[in-house]
């Protein structure tokens, strides 16, 4: 038997590993947590610091039967899970539940699965981090406190196993409210007057600088262009630069992969999670925007090779959350020099976002020249304005956009390349129109914008 017994909690993790570590490790799965509170009661003793009971799961005793046989074979348990909370809590139960000596039993962790990240893991072992683990504790006990509260309610109100929880209640919470703000929306109308002129050959689009409120208020400022003589009274030229965003954090990669891919949450982490046990992407599970100094590096070399050294910009990232693990690594590709994986069509799609996102994140700024063009008459009382924006150096846009939940789409339209023209060229008027629109209400949730509202309130 092998001296060395390592717990994962994923069977393809276990596989993947095993090759890496040799005849002297024999490697199994946990098959995620193998213990939870009690389902009979609440299972937390309120009145003794809310001290949770545990109970191991009726479908995970098999499974610890066969670990505490292979403990009692092995000199050295080494606990394996993931480095997030829930992680140090499977270990954590493993370690109780399994009544591992302390100096026998080390704890592991590795970002990537690679075979020198998990050979550097074995290299430098340490202790449970209980303060994880108490945090993975005290959310679970909340979940059962609320749940425990709530979900009779639900069953007698709405209708029967309905669940609440710490999370989903809030969601639910924003949902409704969204809603009714929706439903006590009262639009407004107004006009957007939009001109089209020419000169000569060349055409330009523009809209009135101010919406207009009233009938009769777009009657008379139609009136007033029919006879105009429409001009060009200012032009501006100003560069402009475009930043590339930050790696992919869990959240920001939910949000992408739905405005992208049209993924859900459930969809976007299960199909990351096969791409981490393939050995393809960093952990999926980070609030993390931070790259290692060997990212960075193999980033570079990435991006030199493909796109030239003009293209290369590496830099480092910071959390706009006080509270992210600064310790661990954005979600990235293993291997920057592997732009596709061959697996199934959604392993490939999401495997590409986060290549392009990742190494967009190291390329030069995007430089741009930004033209704004204003169009008056005499007895025109209002100005038209064109804006145009030229690409001088693509930069990172070379590879990646980044999705927007705020994209005025007929806006976006009216904005391109304009005509080369300069103050008081006069302009030929193809048409003026006016086009009745109304105010809208807030749009209700998407899953990428719940997630955001749900990660800018700290839930």
């Amino acid at each position: 038997m092998a001296k060395n017994l390592v717990i994962v909690e994923s069977p393809a993790k276990a596989k993947t590993i095993e090759g890496y570590l040799g005849k002297d490790f024999v490697v199994k799965s946990s098959y995620g947590h193998v213990r939870d509170l009690a389902k009979k009661g609440l299972a937390i003793d309120i009145e003794n610091n809310f001290k949770p009971e545990y109970a191991v799961s009726t479908d995970k005793k098999s499974v610890i039967t066969e670990l505490k046989k292979l403990v009692k074979e092995a000199e050295t348990v080494w606990l394996a899970t993931d480095e997030d909370r829930e992680g140090e809590a499977i270990s954590w139960h493993l370690y109780e539940t399994l009544k591992l000596d302390k100096k026998d039993t080390k704890r592991i962790t590795f970002n990537e699965i690679t075979k020198p990240a998990v050979q550097r893991a074995i290299e430098n072992p340490r202790e449970i981090n209980q303060e994880l683990v108490n945090a993975q504790q005290a959310r679970r006990v909340l979940d059962r406190l609320v749940g425990f509260e709530l979900s009779p309610v639900l069953w007698k109100k709405v209708k029967p196993s309905l669940s609440a929880g710490r999370v989903q209640s809030v969601a639910v919470r924003l949902i409704v409210e969204r809603e009714r703000e929706i439903m006590n929306f009262s639009p407004e109308n107004y006009y957007r007057v939009q001109g089209v002129f020419n000169k000569e050959k060349d055409t330009i689009n523009a809209n009135l600088a101010h919406n207009i409120g009233t009938d009769k208020e777009v009657e008379a400022f139609l009136e007033s262009c029919k006879n105009a003589n429409f001009k060009v009274t200012e032009v501006t030229k100003k560069p402009a630069i475009k930043n590339p965003s930050a790696p992919f954090t869990t959240s920001t990669l939910q949000q992408e992969a739905s405005l992208k891919l049209g993924f859900s949450v459930s969809r976007t982490m299960s199909v990351a999670q096969r791409l981490y046990e393939a050995g393809h992407i960093t952990y999926m599970r980070t609030d993390s925007v931070n790259l290692s100094d060997t990212a960075i590096d193999g980033a570079k070399e990435a991006i030199v090779k493909n796109y030239g050294n003009q293209y290369s910009n590496p830099k480092r990232y910071k959390n706009k959350n006080a509270g992210a693990q600064e310790a661990h690594e954005a979600i990235r590709p293993t291997e920057f020099g592997k732009q596709h994986v061959s697996m199934g069509s959604d392993e490939e799609k999401l495997y590409d976002l986060i290549w392009k996102r990742s190494i967009a994140s190291q390329m030069s700024q995007a430089k741009l020249e930004r033209t704004t063009i204003k169009i008056g008459a005499e007895n025109v009382k209002d100005l038209f304005v064109a804006k145009g924006e030229v690409i001088k150096f693509d930069g990172f846009l070379k590879v990646y956009l980044e999705a927007s939940l705020d994209d005025d789409e007929e806006d976006k339209a009216l904005e391109g390349l304009l005509p080369d023209v300069k103050v008081d060229d006069k302009l030929d008027t193809d048409s003026i129109t006016a086009t009745e629109r109304f105010t809208k209400a807030a749009p209700r949730y998407v899953e990428a914008s719940l997630v955001k509202k749900l990660e800018e309130l700290g839930i």
